[in-house]
């Protein structure tokens, strides 16, 4: 298929301009007809010129001073334009030193050349006359002028236009997921500016890196003078050498010329010279060592400014030397990408398939975890069989894992060293999932380095470490290939592995004996007694659900490195453990002592919760020791020969009464955990622990004294000494913890009947030795957290300089006995949260509160106001103001403007609500949360609110959402069904400004009153076009959510619902569509990938208020929705006054509009102006999640 048809007068520009255009296409590799000069000027055009015509995509029409002149340029120009308009070929003319306006009016040289034709073709007026026609149609067509310019610059940019206008769109219907990964890796590329820049695109195997920059090259290639993708470079590189790369890399940019070189040196020096001033595009494929960079890249000034250079490579790592600009880090696809992709493949579609196909669909997804190569893989393979053959395809998948997918991801684990395989088996098997630190240590004690070699794993995408630094995790397909590995090196005796974790395998070698030497981990889960237990069954024998460990069983496992035991086990006398254990955790291992001839040398983590354990033993390298629960324990060991230990966990062992005095002297110990040790009654005198961070005593109900601190703990951040009412006071020297940093101080929950007789109040003076202890906190100015929740404190018990915690951001008071806020508490600058529920507040006082100029969170539920001081306008960051349970709150007046969050559920005798006057803030979240609010649902309708929101915000980017009471969907809604889902028709245009939806809820099932409830709205969308940008056509999703909100309740949360709900959601447009047209929607121009949104990829919206995924649903009785538009703006405008007088229904309990028979405080207000234009602010809440 031809390309570009070249129409041409020879004896004007064939030898020159022409020729050099010419040219320049052929090195764009845009394939160009011109015709042979050998031809004769006859009569008839030639038939070929015609062919080549009629099979080309475009012509390039070069009108100069002669063209007319030529009879066959005429023929040829009269055939283009029969073809353009017949069958939508595509015409650039140049007009090169002529002008347009002489060939349209045909004057000038083109009336001489017409004069001739007339004279001989006298016979032929009609020929002459086509050839006139076109004339003038082509000569309209806007096009490219000479005008003086220098040539060569001239056809590079006629080059690079026909070369994006030749991106036509193709369509792709598997390429899911894919716009959002080209407009992040656009943005890296950033190809507007005039540099260099290298990019590396890193991933595992089978992730879509090569489509991914395949589909960038051949859009962006047209902005470049020349371009190059040299696919796998590994394999070629492989087998025909680095000589051979460098020859194809020149040959593809400079196509005419040939390259004669035998070293990498003399080819590194020929690419630097040759393309120093070349603005190219390179695609390296697959890269996977760095001679292939050095020899193909090099340094940046080896390119002319303006190039752009894209690796592929699963390591990360390799580009470090080459100075790269910039890294995409290419990911797994979503559940919802990953399930269209899979249905393309499997049933050639990208709808939902049939219901036998649900379940098994989502199997074979799950086992995929987002992986486009295995998707497709399992995709096709079970594309057009039967259910029946589905099930036996996915359970031979879970035995026998898919060869092809396996040996791609094998090719990154081949180039690992010893080490480094090692550590990501031990990873597959053991620790998938795992804190990194706890992995960190088990490892390095093997000696396999790992700081190091998880580094390398990291690099060569093999591994994950979550955002947070703290877990370790794998693809569950390398998971499976590093157990595969594990498992071929001996096939046919699991006894003879190296590493056992399947069920299977532990239950031949627990049943029958077969365990060998050559075994260094073991993970035994409840599935392997689920197998024993079916074996019992089978045997008629007395079930137990109990794996029964004979004495011997690790007897010939001598070289075992790690244990886990995570199911029921029994066993009365184990006589040997591996002296090689680094790790042995066993939950709740029945034994109360190891074996005498263990000699835990080289155990690194001893993990026994809930065990039958008595005694402890020496340790020399024990970093970490966990007995959580373990009820037989009385007392620890002597430390001083486990200085190693950095983690102790003797969390609920409740029988424990005393700690070794040792324990003081363990330098690297950073955790100490004795939450619920009820027994425990004392401590060392003295503790130096300069390494502790944190410590946990909470629970600790008998302990009467805290240790005194024995020098700087200046490392110590976290104490919690919640539930220790008996300690009376706490070390002066507590003050050397100048670096604590939380602490809480809370008397447990399960005591309050206690508090009677710990803090007494009695004549008039009170005793309450939690008040003498708080001026002791005065000097932590590293205090961030402190919690004195229910500790019967009154407002003269905070000290005046408490100010001094200049660091505090988070306080908790609540449950204790104040009037007003106490003073003290206004010096607290940088204070953000602050709890002050339940304490039998009447008033915020008199208080300047404008010192908490940092506060943003203010908890005051469960109080007894009636209202609530204009004092709190002066809290200026104020986002989120909670008043539940305000059972006596009956208005509330003008907020602060930055309130985004606001919880009123509950507030019985709240009426009215006053609003602001002025609209200063706009917010990215709207809510306002009102269950059981029914006086308010009088007075107050949720259409009144969304309305007025619309009126405030609607061209913002926001999004609003309405909890309260109301039993009927309002009118305004256009769309209504009794059902908990709607579907409607979406019309795309500019004029639309969001989405409004509601539904009518109520949880009346007695069943279900203790548990958790949850409303929300869920919008989808569908579309049936396709929708194409930037080159390629994609297909529409199916049932693609585009947005979600709701909240959690119920009993469970003491939230209960009473009567009927309305729950009412708005998203505005920006809030659906993030982008906005003019930066992402002319894809031509920006070169951008638009982002999945409403306007782009939509004909019909789907609402839900019901999720597939969370059981406990509120249950929907009916539901609406509607489309807004900016006409409904204007009907806006009257609303006040409609709302004022009219008794329309807005789905609210009760019809009045007003409030009757009583005129209230704030009433008066409503003269100085439109009363929705105060109220739109104040309900600009932010949805949370509880």
């Amino acid at each position: 298929m031809l390309t570009v048809f070249l129409s041409f007068r020879g004896e004007d520009t064939r030898k020159n301009f022409t020729d050099h255009l010419y040219a320049a296409l052929k090195r764009n590799g845009i394939v160009t007809f011109r015709d042979d000069p050998k031809l004769k000027d006859g009569e008839e055009i030639a038939s070929e010129l015609l062919k080549a015509i009629q099979q080309s995509w475009c012509s390039v029409i070069v009108f100069s001073e002669t063209y007319a002149f030529s009879s066959w340029c005429l023929e040829e120009l009269a055939e283009i334009v029969k073809q353009h308009n017949n069958d939508g070929h595509k015409v650039f003319p140049i007009f090169y030193d002529v002008d347009p306006s002489d060939l349209r009016k045909q004057k000038g040289k083109v009336e001489e050349a017409f004069a001739r034709h007339k004279e001989r073709y006298k016979e032929d007026s009609e020929k002459i006359q086509r050839w006139r026609n076109a004339l003038i149609q082509v000569a309209a067509i806007k096009g490219w002028h000479l005008n003086n310019r220098h040539e060569s610059e001239f056809i590079r940019e006629i080059v690079q236009k026909i070369s994006a206008k030749l991106h036509r769109p193709v369509t792709r219907s598997d390429l899911v997921g894919i716009s959002e990964r080209m407009k992040d890796l656009y943005l890296k590329i950033n190809i507007g500016e005039n540099d260099v820049r290298i990019i590396e695109v890193c991933g595992m195997g089978g992730i879509g890196k090569t489509t991914l920059a395949r589909l960038v090259y051949n859009q962006m290639s047209h902005h470049f003078e020349s371009k190059s993708f040299i696919a796998d470079i590994r394999e070629v590189s492989d087998k025909c050498g680095l000589v051979s790369l460098q020859k194809q890399f020149l040959s593809e940019i400079f196509h005419d010329e040939c390259f004669n070189f035998f070293n990498v040196l003399e080819g590194s020096d020929i690419i630097s010279h040759m393309l120093s001033r070349k603005k190219v595009l390179v695609v390296l494929d697959n890269v996977d060592n760095i001679q292939h960079l050095k020899c193909l890249v090099g340094r940046h000034d080896w390119f002319g400014l303006g190039s752009r250079i894209i690796v592929t490579t699963r390591d990360e790592h390799l580009l470090q030397s080459c100075q790269i600009d910039d890294v995409y880090k290419a990911t797994t696809l979503n559940l919802e990408d990953a399930l269209q992709l899979f249905n393309l493949k499997a049933f050639q579609s990208d709808t939902m398939p049939k219901d036998d196909f649900i379940e098994l669909s989502n199997q074979v997804v799950n086992y995929a975890d987002g992986l486009p190569l295995a998707l497709e893989v399992f995709g096709s393979f079970l594309c057009g069989r039967d259910a029946t053959q589905w099930r036996s395809a996915i359970e031979r998948l879970k035995r026998d894992s898919n060869k092809e997918i396996l040996n791609k991801l094998r090719i990154s684990f081949d180039g690992l060293v010893e080490r480094e395989k090692n550590i990501f088996l031990d990873v597959a098997c053991f620790f998938n999932g795992e804190k990194k630190d706890f992995v960190m240590k088990i490892l390095e004690d093997c000696e396999f380095f790992p700081d190091i070699g998880i580094d390398v794993l990291v690099k060569k995408s093999l591994i994950k470490v979550d955002n947070n630094n703290q877990r370790l995790w794998m693809h569950a397909l390398l998971q499976e290939m590093g157990r595969k590995i594990v498992q071929e090196k001996c096939v046919d005796d699991s006894g003879k592995r190296c590493r056992l974790w399947k069920e299977i395998d532990i239950h031949h070698i627990l049943t029958k004996n077969t365990t060998t030497e050559m075994i260094e981990g073991i993970i035994i889960n409840s599935k392997v007694t689920e197998m024993i237990e079916s074996t019992t069954i089978d045997n008629k024998r007395e079930s137990s659900w109990m794996l029964n460990l004979s004495a011997d069983i690790f007897l010939k496992i001598k070289k075992l490195r790690l244990l886990k035991v995570l199911c029921l086990s029994n066993c009365d006398n184990l006589k040997y453990l591996s002296n090689e254990l680094r790790l042995l955790d066993w939950k709740g291992c029945p034994l109360r002592s190891l074996p005498s001839s263990f000699q835990p040398d080289n155990l690194v983590a001893l993990l026994l919760p809930y065990s039958c354990i008595e005694q402890l033993w020496k340790g020399n390298r024990l970093k970490m020791m966990n007995l959580e629960g373990s009820q037989n324990l009385i007392k620890t060991p002597d430390f001083t020969t486990a200085l190693n230990l950095e983690v102790l966990i003797l969390e609920g062992c409740t029988k424990l009464v005393d700690v070794h005095p040792s324990i003081g002297v363990l330098k690297n110990l950073k955790l100490l955990n004795l939450r619920d040790c009820k027994s425990l009654r004392t401590l060392p005198t003295k503790i130096g622990m300069k390494s502790l961070e944190t410590l946990i005593l909470s629970g600790c109900s008998s302990l009467i004294r805290f240790p005194e601190i024995d020098g700087k703990m200046e490392r110590l951040k976290t104490l919690d000494l919640s539930g220790c009412y008996r300690v009376e006071s706490l070390s002066d020297n507590l003050q050397q913890a100048k670096f604590l940093e939380e602490l809480d101080w809370r008397p447990s929950s399960k005591l309050r009947p206690n508090l009677p007789s710990l803090f007494k109040v009695f004549q008039g003076r009170r005793t309450n030795p939690m008040a003498r202890m708080l001026p002791l906190l005065s000097c932590l100015s590293s205090l961030r957290e402190l919690k004195l929740r229910d500790c019967n404190l009154c407002e003269g018990d905070i000290p005046s300089d408490i100010s001094c915690l200049s660091s505090l951001t988070d306080l908790d008071l609540s449950g204790n006995n104040f009037i007003s806020i106490p003073a003290s508490l206004t010096g607290l600058s940088k204070l953000e949260s602050l709890e002050l529920s339940n304490c039998n507040m009447c008033t915020l006082g008199e208080a300047d509160i404008h010192g908490l100029s940092s506060l943003r969170y203010l908890y005051l539920r469960g109080n007894n106001f009636i209202t609530i001081p204009l004092a709190l306008t002066q809290l200026s960051r104020l986002d989120s103001l909670q008043l539940s349970s305000c059972m006596k709150l009956k208005s509330l007046p003008e907020l602060p403007t930055s309130i985004k969050d606001m919880r009123i559920d509950d507030c019985a005798s709240l009426k009215v609500v006053a609003s602001l006057s002025n609209v200063s803030n706009l917010v990215d979240l709207d809510f306002i949360r009102a269950i059981n609010c029914f006086k308010l649902a009088e007075n107050i309708k949720a259409l009144t609110l969304l309305k007025r929101h619309l009126k405030g915000f609607a061209n913002s980017r926001k999004k609003f959402e309405v909890i309260m009471p109301g039993s009927e969907i309002p009118e305004w809604f256009s769309q209504q069904k009794s059902d908990s889902s709607i579907k409607i028709p979406f019309r795309k245009d500019s004029e639309w400004i969001g989405v409004a939806c509601c539904c009518i809820f109520v949880n009346n099932d007695a069943s279900r009153d203790n548990e958790v409830i949850g409303c929300g709205a869920y919008i989808y969308c569908r579309n049936c076009e396709k929708a194409s940008c930037n080159g390629t056509i994609f297909q529409g999703r199916n049932h693609r959510r585009v947005h979600w909100g709701g909240w959690l309740m119920g009993k469970e949360i003491n939230q209960p619902v009473m009567k009927d709900h309305l729950f009412l959601c708005y998203w505005s447009r920006d809030e659906l569509c993030p982008f906005s047209e003019d930066k992402y929607g002319d894809c031509e121009t920006n070169n951008l990938w638009t982002t999945d949104c409403l306007d782009q990829k939509c004909d019909e919206l789907e609402v839900s208020f019901s999720d597939s995924d969370f059981e406990d649903n509120a249950k929907v009785k009916n539901c609406g929705v509607r489309i807004v538009y900016g006409k409904d703006l204007e009907e806006i405008k009257d609303f006040e006054h409609i709302h004022r007088y009219s008794g329309h229904n807005d789905g609210s309990v009760g019809s009045t509009s007003r409030i009757k028979g009583k005129h209230n405080i704030y009433e008066e207000t409503e003269e100085e102006g439109p009363q929705p234009k105060r109220m739109q602010n104040f309900f600009n809440f932010m949805m949370g999640q509880l």
